[in-house]
């Protein structure tokens, strides 16, 4: 049973719009696309932290790709296989990262030229397997900590980035308890 406070919020401002009103707001101002009048995030503070974001995640894809093909050693084969698919899943997050800058009117920068100064992870190659698994696990906890952030950030303001940066964070962290995983299977110590 609806609190009489939330009965007067909910006759103050209704929940959905009339048909009528959403047909008229859905062709005014069409050429924004998915910027409507009910969006209230900040468009251009949202196109810039993504870019952070598909910065970060195109480090990673290198990354994780280098040491797919650079890993050596009796025991590499399977960690070589397990960078290679965190690469792909890296890949598909910069997809989707991409077409959400696209949607809100920007233009992904997949530009080489200052990638690394645009990430917030870093693109470190690691000297053996060891030191592979730890520059992985430590650009995944940079990741962790900054997509906690950007979530925080965007809240309840543009929840389609926010709804992204959720699943991009699950995959993330499963990333993080895999190399924690290595590296205890591999000798290496925790970061």
């Amino acid at each position: 049973m609806n609190s009489p406070s939330s009965a007067k919020a909910a006759e103050a401002e209704p929940f959905l719009s009339d048909v009528k009103t959403l047909r008229e707001r859905a062709r005014g101002h069409i050429e924004r696309g998915v910027v409507s009048k009910t969006y209230v995030g900040d468009v251009a503070r949202t196109i810039e932290i993504l870019q952070t974001v598909l910065a970060t995640e195109l480090v990673c894809v290198l990354r994780y790709t280098q040491h797919s093909i650079a890993a050596t050693g009796l025991s590499s084969e399977s960690v070589k296989a397990e960078f290679a698919q965190h690469a792909t899943e890296e890949q598909e997050h910069a997809m989707a990262v991409a077409e959400r800058i696209n949607q809100l009117g920007g233009q992904p920068d997949f530009n080489p030229k200052g990638l690394a100064s645009r990430a917030a992870s870093e693109y470190s190659t690691g000297a053996d397997l060891n030191a592979m698994i730890r520059e992985n696990l430590i650009a995944e906890r940079i990741a962790v900590d900054h997509y906690r952030e950007l979530i925080r950030f965007f809240d309840d303001n543009d929840p389609t980035p926010r709804v992204m940066i959720e699943s991009i964070l699950a995959v993330e962290e499963e990333h993080a308890s895999d190399m924690v995983d290595l590296l205890a299977t591999h000798g290496g110590t925790k970061a």
